[in-house]
């Protein structure tokens, strides 16, 4: 039965790839590849250049764009001809095959990442399928090396399959955890210096640029792109909203709320900013004494698994050897 499952995965996998580069091939798929291509080329030169005027960034992409398309065939590379229009067209049909949730869910992550632009839902669902596939082939591979009974191999099958589907889903939640505890730790400091600058005299925005210039993390990533929402005509109330999506922490959606609220009430800025500091300082000192109290929880299985036994071994190892003995010797 799983020798079946696998030959009927392994032929379906080859009609798939088989259709995929006989469409390679026709008008359409060149066309959409071509835009694909160009869409590509224009977000890369928008991310290099954010300091580029805005003519000067559009000759590059147009000259980036032009390049791309009128580069001899015979040019480029073997990657460039084959692999990633095999890549794209396989990322293309694949993605028709996930179910919308799916793609719905990596959308959602990808967005709490903060990686818009530089991942695609396409890649991330083929990637995805291949997971659900490499696991299907090792619970096949298991069963087969292994005498199992014929439950035991469908079981073995549906948690291979099941583990290549839940172990990407876990990866990109590792990442949105990591990313969000830097940017809780980060968050004191950047206000901080914020409510320091504009108390010296400087506007919000200026603040935010001048400290931006002096400080790395995905916080700062973050007030980059908030810079630059604005400076592409997006207000600052809707900038604050989205940059504080991204980041789905409390601590920045209180920030964000008081800040458009003084906005729009017209209150003092270096008040509320001196207020959030002080609230946000408060509640990170907060969160390190709970982590601090979690500590005796945690190291308790490293006790039992690790310490407890060496102690064991060291004071009662000599005891049984003597008792061993004693009782031994008539």
């Amino acid at each position: 039965m799983a020798l079946g499952i696998a030959i009927f995965g392994g032929i379906l996998w080859f009609i798939i790839v088989s259709l995929l580069l006989y469409s390679k091939a026709t008008p359409e798929a060149q066309v959409r590849r071509r835009l694909q291509e160009m869409i590509n080329a224009a977000e890369e030169s928008r991310r290099k250049d954010k300091k580029v005027d805005l003519k000067k960034h559009t000759e590059q992409n147009q000259n980036a764009n032009a390049a791309a398309i009128f580069k001899p065939f015979a040019q480029r590379s073997f990657f460039e001809r084959v692999i990633k229009p095999l890549l794209n067209n396989i990322s293309e049909y694949v993605q028709g095959l996930a179910p919308v949730q799916v793609k719905n869910m990596f959308e959602k992550y990808i967005f709490l990442a903060g990686k818009q632009g530089i991942w695609s839902v396409k890649r991330l669902v083929l990637m995805w399928i291949i997971s659900v596939i490499v696991g299907l082939v090792a619970g096949v591979f298991i069963a087969r090396h292994v005498e199992y009974h014929f439950l035991q191999e469908t079981m073995i099958l549906i948690l291979g399959g099941v583990a290549g589907a839940v172990l990407p889903f876990l990866r990109l939640q590792a990442i949105i955890r990591t990313r969000k505890k830097k940017i809780r730790r980060q968050l004191p400091e950047f206000l901080d210096l914020l409510c320091v600058s504009v108390q010296a005299g400087l506007s919000f925005d200026g603040a935010v640029a001048k400290i931006v210039t002096r400080m790395k993390g995905p916080l700062i990533t973050e007030f980059q792109r908030f810079q630059s929402d604005i400076s592409l005509g997006m207000t600052r109330r809707y900038a604050l909203t989205q940059m504080a999506r991204r980041c789905d922490l409390e601590e920045i959606y209180l920030f964000t709320t008081s800040v458009i609220q003084a906005e729009k009430l017209g209150t003092s800025m270096s008040r509320t900013l001196k207020l959030q500091a002080d609230n946000i300082r408060e509640r990170h000192r907060q969160y390190v004494k709970a982590q601090a109290l979690k500590a005796p929880v945690k190291i308790i299985f490293p006790m039992v698994l690790f310490i407890f036994p060496s102690i064991f071994v060291v004071l009662l190892f000599p005891s049984i050897i003597q008792i061993i003995k004693t009782l031994g010797n008539p």
